[in-house]
């Protein structure tokens, strides 16, 4: 029997990102199961011979994952307020391995994830995260597109 404990909800803060977590949430609700918001830090790629600005950009990741954790923790304690049980991350590395790995060292029973539905150039250009975790995921993946 499939028992839903742990749902791991990644975030980049989108409109996407938001509809994934109230899905996550409903889920929740019924099976009484922990919520696992992570977000993960991509590194910057610069060019090796801009050598002087890669102080300038460690401080902007810095930065970037201090901004975020402030986001996640004003996130769970909305949702401790509404019942839920809650745990946060903030991830360093590629996303959709970083959220693949988080799954399965955590035990997660599913992966709620939004996504942006591009296509054409666009997919070509950029991939998709969402795409890459419904390959690799250790555990079933919903996809949640802002237009369903």
């Amino acid at each position: 029997m499939f028992t839903v404990s742990s749902i791991l909800v990644p975030t980049d803060f989108s409109e996407n990102a938001q509809k994934a977590l109230a899905l996550a949430k409903e889920l929740a609700r019924g099976t009484n199961a922990t919520l696992h918001v992570v977000h993960v830090v991509e590194p910057v790629v610069y060019p090796a011979d801009w050598s002087y600005a890669q102080v300038g950009f460690a401080d902007l990741e810095r930065e970037l994952e201090v901004s975020t954790q402030k986001e996640l923790n004003t996130l769970s304690d909305t949702l401790q307020k509404e019942g839920y049980k809650v745990e946060t991350k903030v991830l360093r590395g590629r996303a959709s391995e970083e959220i693949c790995a988080y799954a399965k060292d955590h035990g997660a029973s599913i992966i709620a994830i939004g996504t942006h539905g591009r296509g054409g150039l666009e997919h070509f250009l950029f991939g998709s995260t969402t795409e890459r975790v419904l390959r690799k995921a250790p555990c079933p993946v919903l996809s949640v597109r802002l237009d369903q």
